[in-house]
């Protein structure tokens, strides 16, 4: 790489004017960072070595593309010329293929940046961050990633091994894991039981972190008229007979700023009626539950891994038909474990059926020698998630016969 990061006056005139606006160095990065990330297209061309090589920095600019370690470059030739030093970082896509005690470069695929942050630098909003003894701090970007903004790391490259490259060598460091209420899901539904036992309602969902960049991913790489589509196809894995009303997608481009879906549907007999009773499925959708059961007599050889840290909210208000009472509710859960904590309530206030659940996910590999209590973690989430709210039909007693009028 040595000459491929130089500066030139056409990359120094365009980062003058990109930082122009800039009132602290953090900003200066933070404009420097989206340029690569959305201005320079990804487009990977490998012919001999230019697998491992760079293209030169300049060219990078003036072609306006580049794969990843070529982004990596450019951004970092374009940081010198505010004076930030930074490293390259290799590193595999996917967590869990680099490991500590099988050293080769062969198991690298991508490169990603560590950028030295200048000392007095706020690192309040700057999660994928570590302290380095000879660095200081350094954070951790993927300029190749177009969606995750700076100071967020990619879900498959957290709690992952990369090597930290400098000029004197390299070291193999973790990268950080963001922790779960950086990664949230909110969800947040408003309903009403029709007397003919139909669901209606409005759901307000609001993503931010590595739920906000899976769903945005998704959405950017689905045609508009297809948008519809994937949530009706969502939506009908928990209600039949679904009639999706209304959907809107709010801060799609804004990458700065969380995701809000919001959408309206009608669904059809949701509530089931035996006899004078009306059961009601407190937990109208989203699925926190998952299937560990394997094939039988196979052993389990590898943990499970899940995509990222998480915390996710659901709270529904399911508003009844009149004439109707609570006869038994689901019982409150509260399940703690070293991997993640699942609670949830049931409430009844006025003629509304009151609804809150959480799942957080605190850490991403679950070893295989805990696998038959994940297995009972979720087992007890799924008894919870099917349960049911039981209404009784309250009967009003005729109105008493007027007394006789006394004989004169």
């Amino acid at each position: 790489t040595q000459g491929r990061r130089d500066l030139s006056p056409e990359i120094q005139q365009e980062v003058t004017q990109l930082t122009s606006g800039a009132k602290t160095k953090l900003e200066q990065i933070q404009a420097l960072a989206s340029f690569v990330q959305r201005e320079i297209r990804y487009v990977a061309i490998e012919i001999g070595i230019g697998g491992y090589q760079p293209h030169l920095a300049r060219t990078i600019f003036a072609d306006r593309y580049g794969d990843c370690k070529d982004k990596v470059t450019l951004l970092s030739a374009m940081l010198h010329g505010i004076g930030v030093e930074s490293y390259y970082v290799l590193i595999n896509a996917n967590r869990g293929v680099v490991q500590p005690n099988l050293p080769s470069a062969l198991i690298f695929n991508h490169v990603i940046l560590a950028i030295q942050l200048p000392a007095d630098a706020p690192t309040n909003a700057l999660y994928a961050r570590r302290s380095d003894p000879r660095l200081g701090t350094l954070l951790f970007f993927d300029p190749t990633d177009s969606i995750t903004k700076l100071g967020y790391l990619p879900a498959s490259l957290q709690a992952n091994y990369g090597l930290l490259v400098t000029g004197d060598g390299g070291e193999l460091v973790e990268l950080p894991l963001v922790a779960p209420t950086l990664n949230r899901l909110i969800r947040v539904g408003k309903f009403q039981v029709t007397p003919s036992g139909d669901l209606t309602g409005s759901v307000e969902e609001i993503r931010w972190g590595a739920p906000d960049a899976a769903r945005r991913a998704q959405l950017l790489a689905a045609p508009e008229a297809e948008r519809q589509k994937k949530l009706e196809d969502f939506l009908g894995g928990f209600l039949g007979s679904l009639v999706l009303q209304s959907s809107a997608v709010e801060n799609l481009n804004s990458f700065d700023k969380n995701l809000v879906v919001t959408y309206t549907f009608l669904a059809k007999n949701y509530a089931k009626r035996a006899g004078n009773l009306l059961l009601i499925r407190p937990r109208v959708l989203g699925e926190k539950a998952m299937d560990l059961n394997q094939e039988k007599g196979k052993e389990r050889k590898y943990p499970v891994e899940f995509d990222s840290t998480s915390s996710e909210t659901d709270m529904f208000d399911i508003a009844i038909p009149s004439g109707y009472q609570v006869d038994e509710l689901p019982a409150p859960l509260d399940i703690k474990s070293p991997f993640g904590q699942y609670t949830t309530q049931v409430g009844f206030e006025g003629n509304v059926l009151k609804y809150q659940r959480t799942l957080q996910i605190n850490n991403v590999l679950v070893p295989t020698d805990r696998v038959d209590e994940l297995k009972k973690f979720f087992s007890e989430i799924d008894a919870d998630e099917r349960s049911s709210a039981v209404l009784k039909e309250v009967t009003t007693a005729p109105p008493a016969a007027p007394a006789a009028a006394p004989k004169p």
